[in-house]
């Protein structure tokens, strides 16, 4: 019947918040991307969350299910997002951005009209970002007392908190020497070199191959993660599995140094479950054989010491009690 057909107003109304929210989920990528510019480039998670709930400030959604379908929609874009590239990026972006669909769909639970859940999530997602941005210190501040005067200490490639947790103790006046691997395929040890020489660190650079060699000479190995698992293992830069089975057979303590926002619900089994760990083979300098181009693989829970992160220092097998507290 005519009579149950919706008005031509009614139409362009539901037509035009489409427009705009598909617009709003566009305009969450340039708010990622210059988040991104104000911080580190690793720091990719906290960009999200910054740039999710901006979105949900300037959203026009009426309800609770169209500001979830337009996050739905935001995350989608940002999990595209050329820039951030590296796949070890794309975990914890992902967790982030699970962790904070999460924190939407408890809100609208708790809360019934849809004007305070939308400042309820604004106030969480703004203090979500603060904790995020404030969780390399915290955990510099937790990893303080591993360190002592005239350690050597390994650690592999490059990672934004390892970094802020031995700055740090330099800055406490502690006196250490770190050996950093070269970091394969992107050669990224060579800017853990560079900070650590600016901060007065001596820091020798040896290859990835030498690291059973250097083993010896440590006292403990500081990594970081691009993801927590729900088994306590990690997914992280490729080689670091190796450097653990080194570690564990020279009996050195191997630390983890990661933000809770990187807890994810992956439970891989083994490398080959982890999404997309391995690129497309490349041509190799000899015709017909290819270069194999793994960017992660998985450092199960066994071969880690602890874990020290933002919300305490943990075991691995903490690590599932955690997830359960962050998303339910």
């Amino acid at each position: 019947s005519l009579l149950h057909l919706p008005s031509p107003l009614h139409r362009l109304s539901v037509l035009e918040r489409k427009m705009s929210g598909e617009a709003e989920t566009v305009q969450v990528v340039n708010d990622f991307k210059s988040w991104l510019e104000k911080y580190e480039q690793g720091a990719v998670a906290v960009a999200a969350i910054h740039a999710l709930t901006t979105l949900i400030k300037k959203s026009n959604a009426s309800t609770i299910m169209e500001l979830e379908i337009h996050l739905k929609n935001a995350q989608e874009q940002l999990l595209n997002v050329k820039y951030v590239g590296e796949r070890s990026k794309m975990i914890q972006l992902s967790a982030a951005c699970e962790l904070f669909a999460r924190h939407v769909t408890r809100t609208a639970l708790d809360i019934g009209d849809f004007d305070q859940c939308k400042r309820k999530l604004i106030e969480r997602g703004e203090k979500f970002a603060k904790q995020a941005d404030l969780s390399r210190t915290v955990i510099s501040g937790n990893a303080l007392r591993f360190f002592t005067d005239g350690m050597s200490i390994l650690v592999h490639g490059y990672s934004n908190v390892v970094m802020h947790c031995l700055t740090n103790a330099a800055k406490h006046g502690l006196r250490f020497k770190v050996i950093v691997s070269e970091g394969q395929p992107e050669r990224d040890g060579y800017k853990t070199a560079r900070v650590l020489k600016e901060a007065g660190v001596p820091v020798d650079v040896v290859l990835d191959t030498s690291v059973g060699f250097v083993m010896s000479e440590v006292d403990m190995v500081l990594t970081g993660a691009a993801g927590v698992c729900e088994s306590g293992g990690i997914v992280n830069k490729i080689g670091t599995y190796q450097v653990s089975v080194l570690a564990m057979a020279a009996k050195k303590p191997f630390y983890v140094a990661a933000e809770s926002y990187k807890f994810c619900r992956l439970f891989p089994l083994s490398h080959s479950d982890i999404p997309d760990a391995e690129k497309e083979p490349q041509p190799s300098e000899i015709e017909g054989v290819n270069l194999r181009l793994p960017a992660s693989d998985l450092t199960p829970p066994q071969n880690i010491t602890l874990l020290l992160t933002d919300i305490g220092v943990l075991t691995p097998s903490a690590v599932s009690d955690e997830l359960i507290k962050l998303y339910y």
